[in-house]
């Protein structure tokens, strides 16, 4: 299923017309992206939001002395930014993790889209409203947590919403990532995300290997963590309004 589609649906149900669009969206124009490549550099203007289809994508900052900040992962079923059509240029860069699929929706098409159906209108800014509860529990992650509890808290998030979209299960989800662009997402050396990484491997928490994340048990590092996923807004919120209908 379209991950789009099976996201907007942690929200509400969609009616086939909405469903049919949005796959419509999510086929109309596909681009395919290499490893460590930019999607839209900082400083350019935004043409299109880009929907993740496959892959990872991280927003970073590039500093003057050569570091980066990593402000978020982009994962299948994401948009980068509904509303980017309002600014005249990037005050960030998109870049790619792995390589990645992305489908190129126009701002005709996502008029469309939020023309087309109330329903689908709330499920979409649901999707920018949960953007931005990320981006501030990664803040808190980054300002108020210890390292130990940054790299579970991030672990749990990604297995979480890779749940979302029928990509984790028993435990288990993509991780395609390096220690030093973990480092990047989380404000730390390279050398003490590693560290830590080994403290939650030796306590059996996780075991990462292959790209691939294991967690054994789940509700043992969400205790690490103290996470709650609560911020990422996945118990069919949308309901309330579907009673209404």
């Amino acid at each position: 299923m379209n991950p789009l589609i099976r996201k907007l649906e942690r929200f509400t149900r969609l009616s086939d017309a909405d469903k049919r669009l949005l796959q419509h969206a999510a086929t109309a124009r596909i681009i395919n992206y290499d490893t460590h490549q930019d999607i839209i550099a900082e400083g350019e203007e935004p043409t299109d939001v880009n929907l993740i289809l496959a892959g990872w994508v991280c927003r970073y900052k590039q500093l003057a002395d050569g570091g980066r900040q990593i402000m978020s992962f982009l994962l299948p079923g994401d948009l980068c930014d509904l509303n980017i059509f309002l600014l005249r240029r990037m005050d960030h860069a998109l870049g790619t993790l792995t390589p990645v699929v992305v489908a190129k929706i126009s701002r005709d098409l996502l008029q469309e889209m939020l023309n087309a159906d109330p329903r689908l209108t709330r499920a979409l800014w649901w999707e920018v409203l949960v953007t931005a509860a990320i981006h501030r529990e990664w803040l808190v992650n980054i300002g108020r947590r210890t390292a130990l509890e940054r790299v579970a808290h991030l672990l749990c998030e990604v297995y979480f919403r890779q749940q979302a979209v029928g990509r984790a299960k028993d435990g288990r989800c993509d991780l395609p990532i390096t220690q030093v662009e973990l480092a990047d997402a989380l404000g730390l050396s390279a050398v003490h995300v590693n560290r830590t990484l080994r403290e939650l491997r030796i306590s059996g928490l996780i075991d990462w290997r292959d790209k691939t994340l294991a967690i054994p048990d789940v509700e043992g590092l969400r205790q690490v963590a103290r996470f709650d996923p609560d911020y990422l807004h996945l118990d069919f919120e949308g309901e309330q309004f579907d009673a209404a209908c």
